[in-house]
């Protein structure tokens, strides 16, 4: 689908939807469970991660969705809910066609690389 002003409009608007649901989620489980670890942002990650596999799943193989449905409600919505749904959905994608190693480098440079890299941005923000 080339990309068009339309298509940044699904994205921003789907987007905006996503992160008020993360943001409201990530809250409301905290009126239940202590703060002292981040089950907010573990449920959500795994709630994206569902609805992702729910979603791509039913458009690719039950229903005709037209591409600015799929863009606006998993780029845009679940984008941004949470942006692990997409990192799992494409690693599961590469382990359907069977391609091991780009999955397994996949899941290693992106865990590793933004562990260090929010580590780096961590010590850039106290020199600054």
């Amino acid at each position: 689908m080339p990309t068009t002003l339309s298509s940044y409009v699904l994205v921003f608007v789907g987007g905006g939807i996503g992160a008020s649901a993360r943001y409201w989620l990530s809250g409301f489980v905290y009126e239940f469970l202590p703060a002292n670890f981040p089950y907010g942002n573990l449920i959500v990650n795994v709630l994206g991660c569902f609805l992702i596999g729910v979603l791509m799943t039913s458009m690719e193989e039950r229903f005709a969705a037209t591409a600015q449905v799929r863009l606006f409600l998993a780029v845009g919505i679940l984008g941004g809910f949470t942006t692990f749904s997409s990192f799992s959905y494409e690693t599961i994608a590469l382990l359907r066609d069977a391609d091991i190693l780009k999955a397994c480098v996949n899941i290693v440079v992106s865990v590793a690389g933004c562990l260090v890299a929010t580590f780096s941005g961590m010590v850039v923000g106290k020199l600054v």
